[in-house]
């Protein structure tokens, strides 16, 4: 994918604060939007048949496998999010951009009180992305992209042109978030430091050096300290 592709122009628009009041509103639309919607899941024993791992795993190959339509299915968001059978596939798309020294640099942030995943409130991350609707679904649609890219204009805008590649999958079986959620991990490699942040939830957004996030690892969610070693990191993994 690349800048001005697939993903909708809207990336590109500038972000416009809102108010307190619509803040508010938007936290009672996600917690009925939680309760209604129906998400793509596999069931977690699929995941195991195709070769169980705790952590990073570079197979993304496996993705295909666990996209095949006899295996996924549409089911209540709210349902899910507590029964570990099903496994939700979450797209997991990081932000790198390199400057004229050579260093690098991630997007990152920390997640607000009005996320829809209430676990990981107050967490810092690397990771933008969401679930997978049953509206992404459609005739000649590939619901996995269609989802990671409404899930991409509806959180941040991008106004750089980039490149974008998936780099493997993340499972975390040690926490009850990661027992019902499957990663996908993108990378978004950018021309310029040119992210912004569209919903007030996404607080203190910017772009770090990679070494200043290892530094401070233990303050951010377990997606993005595993996605971080095994990235940028693998001598501390």
């Amino acid at each position: 994918m690349t800048g001005g592709g697939d993903l909708p122009n809207r990336l590109a628009a500038g972000y416009t604060a809102r108010s307190a009041t619509e803040r508010c509103l938007q936290e009672d639309s996600i917690v009925s939007e939680v309760q209604t919607e129906q998400v793509l899941v596999i069931p977690t024993e699929r995941f195991h048949a195709l070769g169980l791992f705790q952590g990073f795993s570079a197979k993304t190959e496996l993705l295909q496998e666990l996209l095949h339509p006899e295996y996924t299915s549409y089911r209540s968001r709210d349902a899910v999010e507590e029964d570990p059978s099903f496994k939700q596939l979450i797209p997991y798309c990081l932000f790198r951009y390199t400057d004229t020294e050579g260093t690098v640099h991630l997007f990152q942030y920390t997640r607000g009180s009005g996320q829809g995943e209430s676990r990981l409130h107050a967490k810092k991350s690397v990771g933008i992305g969401g679930h997978i609707s049953h509206t992404d679904a459609g005739e000649d649609r590939d619901p996995y992209r269609e989802g990671m890219q409404r899930e991409l204009a509806e959180e941040i805008a991008i106004d750089t042109s980039y490149t974008e590649s998936c780099v493997g999958l993340i499972n975390d079986d040690a926490t009850p978030v990661g027992q019902v959620h499957l990663g996908v991990l993108h990378i978004f490699d950018l021309e310029a430091p040119q992210v912004a942040a569209r919903e007030a939830e996404i607080c203190a957004a910017g772009f770090l050096p990679v070494a200043d996030i290892v530094a401070d690892l233990d303050a951010f969610e377990t997606w993005s300290q595993i996605s971080v070693r095994a990235l940028f990191a693998p001598q501390d993994s």
